[in-house]
């Protein structure tokens, strides 16, 4: 029996079925490489989900952690505070654009960012209303689930949701909902479900991660920007996956030049160890009173070491840059596939920097989505040696997140075996029709 097996029986009669998962047990990992218990190699599209932006174990991140380990590993920042955390939250606030004077605090998931600044915004209005929008993923926990925009299977079986959550159409121009239709949509909800004096915020991903690498329309931002000002509303990016360099660019939100109120980090920003932040406008991170925020591994020590060093590699190697290349290095591969007759299943190809993703449908025409399609590609590139997950709100769409530190000799070989499984499962499913 192969180690992998063994542990998938393991996991059978150990682990909650709830908790989603591969067939692979890792055993080891390297930048964009990674090994499972049998020994076999594969490529690492995933990037733990956008996590590993600065690769498996990159060595600055591995001695930081250890020279921090060396020192203390807990403290609690409640009880004993410490200068990395301090200079931690000094950077994020020098990396947020929010016009003004900036304030961090850090925590540990991504769900936990984005329900503080929620408690943040609902402090600083006195309002206790939130719009999020259609296709969004926030997170897991009550009020991750009541934000989240796609039901199943965020939502399915967990009964009622926290009160005073909205959502609003995103825009989606590959299905036909255009801009001016998203706001209409976000005007109805103000005019007949919740007054706008009653809203605390907007919660918003620039770039849609789940639900299916839906790029923001940069006037959409725009608009969201001057509806909360004229009604007092707080601007939250959510920038937990689109984050970090990810699309070319520290934050998403760059590149429509759309200044927020508040930020969500969490994902890459230490390198694999958990660690979220929220940053944005003082007056508004600081409504809460003291005890307000934080939590008992909020801002973990050994987290933070590996989030200064996972910001040093991004300055020093360029990886801004270096996601806009592996963008367009994928982009290119992908349209030149889309082009080919017997094709016409890659529906759509989109995204920003190192946040790319395909969408498959039945035809184009229709747009039908194709999660059959999908998933198979999914299993046949694993086949091969190649990890890639799906997504969208239809489960139609495969994401790609390589590590923003790959070799180009890695990134190439995987484009190659994604392309093998693309047009397997293409011609498998042409010889079945």
């Amino acid at each position: 029996m192969s180690q992998n097996t063994e542990l998938a029986q393991r996991r059978a009669a150990a682990v909650a079925r709830g908790v989603a998962g591969k067939g692979i047990y890792v055993a080891r990992a390297q930048n964009s490489e990674l090994w499972d218990a049998d020994g076999r190699r594969y490529l690492d599209f995933t990037a733990g989900i956008a996590v590993n932006n600065t690769g498996h174990r990159h060595p600055k991140v591995m001695a930081a952690v250890t020279e921090q380990a060396e020192a203390f590993t807990h403290t609690c920042f409640h009880v004993g505070p410490f200068e990395a955390y301090v200079r931690l939250c000094e950077r994020l606030n020098g990396l947020v654009d929010t016009g003004g004077e900036n304030r961090s605090a850090l925590l540990t998931t991504g769900v936990e960012a984005v329900e503080n600044a929620v408690k943040m915004a609902r402090a600083y209005t006195s309002r206790s209303g939130v719009i999020a929008f259609s296709g969004a993923f926030h997170g897991r926990t009550l009020l991750g689930m009541a934000l989240t925009g796609k039901s199943h299977p965020y939502k399915t079986g967990f009964g009622g949701m926290p009160a005073e959550i909205y959502h609003a159409p995103f825009p989606n121009p590959f299905l036909g909902v255009s801009t001016e239709d998203a706001l209409a949509g976000l005007e109805r909800i103000l005019a007949s479900d919740i007054c706008a004096d009653r809203v605390a915020a907007f919660v918003v991903e620039p770039v849609q991660g789940e639900g299916g690498f839906n790029v923001a329309p940069f006037d959409f931002l725009a608009a969201l920007r001057e509806i909360a000002d004229r009604h007092g509303i707080v601007l939250i990016f959510d920038e937990v996956q689109g984050g970090i360099a990810r699309t070319g660019r520290m934050l998403s939100c760059e590149h429509s030049g759309v200044k927020p109120d508040l930020v969500t980090l969490a994902k890459g920003l230490a390198g694999g160890f958990p660690l979220s932040a929220v940053a944005g406008k003082a007056d508004i991170v600081d409504a809460p009173g003291a005890g307000g925020l934080g939590g008992t591994y909020a801002g973990n020590p050994l987290a933070v070491a590996a989030a200064n060093a996972v910001l040093d590699v991004i300055e020093e190697e360029g990886l801004c840059e270096r996601a806009v290349a592996i963008g367009e290095a994928i982009r290119t591969r992908l349209t030149a596939l889309a082009n080919r007759p017997g094709f016409e299943a890659v529906g759509d190809i989109r995204g920003l920097g190192a946040m790319m993703a395909f969408e498959l449908v039945e035809d184009r025409q229709s747009k039908a989505a194709a999660p059959g399609l999908a998933n198979d590609i999914v299993a046949k590139a694993e086949d091969l040696g190649l990890i890639i997950l799906s997504c969208g709100t239809r489960a139609n769409v495969v994401r790609l997140l390589t590590p923003l530190t790959i070799p180009d000799v890695h990134l190439q070989e995987g484009l190659d075996l994604l392309e093998q499984a693309i047009t397997a499962s293409i011609g498998q499913l042409s010889k079945a029709a």
